[in-house]
């Protein structure tokens, strides 16, 4: 079985929002729920994956600057801030502490909503206790 974690965070890299979606699933399918749902940001950084025209129009209808990297095989490629994109920094590290928890990384759990409660069992021992 092979899952996807998205995720969420404010601005220390503390994540607010957690789901898994099926591992074969594109990113950006699930992009618009990591969008609903909270207060408004002004920035979006993400990585390659949720590069898309029609994401990148929902962002700029909600007023969102969007700090996203191009695909590599996009013809023309959208412009960001690389000096503002380096603070993504901050979820790949939240990524990293919650895959120190053992059983997070095995995969002890084969429910997909059983693993969701471990990561998020994992996020609230790591960053609100």
């Amino acid at each position: 079985m092979n899952t996807k974690l998205h995720a969420v965070t404010d601005r220390e890299g503390r994540p607010v929002r957690l789901f898994v979606t099926a591992g074969q699933v594109s990113d950006y399918k699930r992009a618009l729920a990591l969008q609903s749902g909270f207060p408004q940001p002004d920035w979006l950084f993400a990585d390659r994956g949720y590069d898309a025209d029609w994401f990148y129009n929902s962002l700029s209808e909600s007023k969102v600057r969007a700090c996203i990297p191009s695909r590599k095989s996009r013809r023309e490629p959208i412009r960001y801030d690389k000096r503002r994109y380096r603070r993504h920094h901050r979820i790949k590290i939240m990524f990293g502490r919650i895959k120190d928890w053992r059983r997070v990384v095995t995969r002890y759990d084969r429910c997909p909503k059983a693993f969701l409660s471990a990561i998020a069992l994992a996020a609230t021992a790591i960053y609100w206790l």
